[in-house]
């Protein structure tokens, strides 16, 4: 699959990266093979079935794979840029994956240039210090500024995000907000320093649906004043067409398919990704209809099909021409790792 020639837009390119889980089952070959382009300022949406590889991908950028878990192979390149004292503006390309995990470069961009909000704030906020605390130590930590400015900074981030009263909600702890809060300063926490690329992992999973329209805005305006890229790993199809400007389908660790927003959504190739839309529910529906569910289970990760992966499962299937799945180009910017992609009738 080749996309666009690398230009000075690009901010992050992902080749070809494989990331294996040698278990004691096995080994779980998480991400094996997927390669993107993320611009700067764009939204990128990475969707999927639990299990494909979509976190472990993401993980991979910050260099906090769980263990056992390691890079075998594959570029993140980050190409960030510089300005200096004279304002020039350079840009410096840094492959991720050969940094050293507990190094000062990867300790530098994380959190600073790079951010992450998990699907649950637990997983970013300590329970035994103040949202305040978290914020100013994570700004003086990047930003070399004193006690008394970071906390300037922190009551700022926290108004921007949308937090009640931000001058008394900083000295609150995470157990002494609703989930909307802590959801708000997980992501003010992410972008005190106003990073270049927000990753953003199934951050409205546990909200209700009012707040999570809320946080996915909240996440779209301050996309806008910052003019950061985000990349936003989601299961939800809706969410991806609300928020994505390119997408990319995965499945068992596998990248499936690659297009636009309007492509994907109204020209899907890979029969998988035409099962997934066709189980979200349509207005004008009547409720008594069932939606389509995808046949059969996710493989055992420990015994995936050769060939096709999704082949077992797939109402398409012809042996011997699907036994050894190619990426093709089926329209602009629009991939498919399907050899029936072209003669796949388009979704109705």
């Amino acid at each position: 699959m080749n996309g666009k020639t690398p230009d000075d837009d690009v901010l992050l390119e992902v080749k070809d990266l494989r990331v294996h889980f040698p278990m004691r089952e096995g080994m779980v070959r998480a991400v094996d093979g997927v390669s993107y382009t993320l611009r700067r300022g764009e939204t990128l949406g990475i969707v999927g079935e639990s299990g494909c590889g979509k976190s472990v991908t993401a993980q991979s950028i910050l260099r906090i794979v769980p263990s056992p878990g390691r890079i075998v192979d594959g570029q993140i390149l980050y190409h960030r840029r510089r300005t200096d004292r004279d304002g020039k503006v350079t840009t410096e390309t840094i492959d991720l994956v050969k940094l050293d995990p507990q190094g000062s470069q990867i300790r530098q961009i994380r959190g600073n240039e790079i951010a992450y909000i998990f699907q649950e704030p637990s997983a970013t906020l300590s329970p035994v210090h103040t949202i305040g605390h978290q914020i100013v130590e994570t700004i003086r930590l990047h930003q070399h500024v004193d006690q008394r400015e970071a906390r300037k900074r922190a009551i700022e981030v926290l108004d921007r995000v949308g937090m009640v009263h931000p001058s008394e909600s900083i000295d609150r702890y995470p157990h002494q907000m609703s989930g909307g809060q802590r959801q708000r300063a997980v992501i003010a926490l992410a972008l005190a320093c106003r990073p270049s690329l927000l990753i953003a992992d199934e951050p409205t999973t546990a909200l209700d649906v009012t707040t999570e329209a809320q946080i996915l805005e909240l996440i779209k305006e301050l996309q806008q004043e910052y003019g950061m890229a985000v990349q936003f790993i989601t299961h939800n199809l809706g969410v991806v067409a609300e928020m994505a400007d390119n997408v990319v389908v995965m499945y068992l660790g596998r990248q499936i398919e690659q297009a636009t927003v309007d492509d994907m959504y109204f020209n899907a190739r890979h029969p998988y990704t035409q099962a997934l839309l066709r189980a979200i529910p349509k207005l004008g529906k009547k409720s008594a209809v069932a939606l389509e569910s995808i046949r059969g289970m996710v493989p055992d990760p420990y015994s995936i099909p050769k060939g096709c992966p999704f082949h077992p499962r797939c109402p398409r299937y012809l042996p011997g021409t699907c036994d050894d799945p190619q990426w093709l180009t089926v329209g602009p910017e629009h991939w498919a790792r399907c050899n029936r992609a072209l003669e796949v009738a388009t979704r109705q």
